[in-house]
């Protein structure tokens, strides 16, 4: 009965913040005014080289982002002169709380919850309040070939995103977090989990040139420039990406 009684409780939590995560995202997807974007740098690891590198991060480091959504829009006909500005924070000490590895349904709503929660009490930010936040953590490349998936929550505007502490590597992040920003505005992924390989048409940047392979571009939810039907390569920068019409549509700039 108490186990039935939790469930309920944590239910009617989720539909309150379920109903004001819709009130945000509608505003965000309205684009008819300027977005606030606050980036958390966090080390994920005890690396002196990542600590070094976040010392060196500032608002111009993400000013690339702000730009090429600015473009994007612009293409889709949107008026707002800078429709997204990412402001950086002070790093943080405090290590967020991470998704359950292969969770549940409930696993997962109650990491989100927690995620919310946490980012709440970690929100030291000058300026503007913003609406989206994401939570960087960065890894020494030297010490992780790999970092683990990246998440972007449209409910609660929140992103928790890995990245590499390398300025040789600080395009292709940006490439990530601007992916992730997006599904904060209600975009969905574009790929398949298993193979990461780009899904055809939604996918791809053109999806009707001919041939169809090589793409010379990356669409951003896609997150790979699909070279064979088996392979397909991170883009170096945000200047081989694209908004596809199917994900302009989820996040408002087609109609």
């Amino acid at each position: 009965m108490f186990r039935k009684f939790r469930i309920l409780i944590l239910l009617l939590v989720l539909t309150t913040v379920g109903l004001a995560a819709w009130r945000a995202t509608t505003r965000l997807s309205a684009w008819e005014h300027t977005v606030h974007v606050a980036l958390y740098p966090i080390a994920a690891d005890n690396s002196p080289a990542t600590t070094a590198y976040l010392n060196t991060l500032e608002n111009e480091s993400f000013a690339d982002i702000g730009q090429w959504i600015a473009q994007e829009s612009q293409r889709y006909g949107k008026t707002v002169l800078q429709p997204v500005v990412v402001r950086v924070a002070p790093p943080l000490r405090e290590q967020p709380p991470l998704p359950v590895e292969h969770g549940s349904t409930l696993d997962n709503m109650l990491w989100s919850l927690k995620l919310r929660w946490w980012a709440m009490n970690n929100d030291a930010i000058a300026g503007p309040q913003p609406q989206v936040r994401l939570f960087v953590l960065y890894h020494d490349p030297e010490r992780n070939a790999q970092v683990p998936h990246s998440i972007g929550l449209s409910k609660g505007q929140l992103g928790l995103i890995h990245a590499y502490a390398s300025r040789r590597q600080h395009r292709q992040n940006n490439v990530v977090i601007a992916h992730e920003l997006l599904h904060t505005f209600g975009a969905t992924d574009k790929y398949h989990l298993a193979s990461l390989q780009p899904i055809h048409p939604h996918g791809y940047a053109e999806p009707d040139k001919t041939p169809l392979l090589p793409q010379r571009s990356a669409e951003i939810m896609g997150g790979r420039i699909p070279l064979t039907a088996e392979r397909a390569e991170i883009p170096a920068s945000l200047l081989h990406t694209l908004i596809g019409e199917q994900t302009a549509r989820e996040i408002g700039l087609l109609k």
